[in-house]
């Protein structure tokens, strides 16, 4: 086919998502997100979000954020299919028409964390689905770097540490997939 040579397959990814709420509405989301996505491999420790008020309205106050990583990996466009898991996980576990958690999926690969998202702005791009794509941390000179539009708590020491955790997992497993 004229014009596709050179062409290489893009790497796979790994699906992560990211968990707001209530740490008892953290083990019921797991429990039904390794259903739908696979077995966890990281995991970060609980931390406080304190960045924003956004949902303290529908959640509550005092609520924390943790973040977990799918071993299995995944074709890129897999994300659209994550994202519309997470969703349905959030309304499976909703009260009174509100919402006990928000999970939000992206993934990590060898130069990125991106993120999905239902909001459509400047800088996302369409993935399928009705749902939007941002790069939200670059991995370059060694480390992750946050972007103009990174949220606090990605950039933060605890989120950094975690996509560190993630990366170096997604390594180990592109070179055992590769060498066998």
């Amino acid at each position: 086919m004229a014009g596709t040579r050179g062409r290489t397959r893009p790497s796979q990814i790994k699906i992560f998502c990211g968990l707001i709420g209530r740490e008892e509405s953290f083990a019921r989301a797991t429990k039904l997100l390794t259903g739908r996505l696979g077995d966890i491999d990281c995991e970060s420790p609980i931390l406080p979000f304190e960045f924003t008020d956004y949902y303290a309205d529908e959640m509550g106050e005092g609520l924390l954020r943790k973040w977990i990583a799918f071993r299995n990996l995944r074709e890129r466009g897999f994300l659209a299919r994550a994202k519309h898991l997470g969703i349905h996980t959030e309304r499976d576990l909703a009260q009174g028409g509100k919402r006990t958690i928000n999970i939000d999926p992206g993934y990590v690969d060898d130069a990125q964390v991106v993120l999905a998202t239902a909001k459509n702005f400047s800088h996302r791009i369409y993935i399928g689905m009705g749902y939007y794509a941002e790069v939200t941390l670059i991995y370059k000179g060694k480390d992750f770097r946050p972007v103009e539009w990174t949220y606090p708590d990605y950039k933060s020491p605890g989120g950094l540490e975690f996509f560190r955790e993630v990366r170096k997992a997604y390594h180990t497993q592109v070179r055992s997939d590769r060498d066998s």
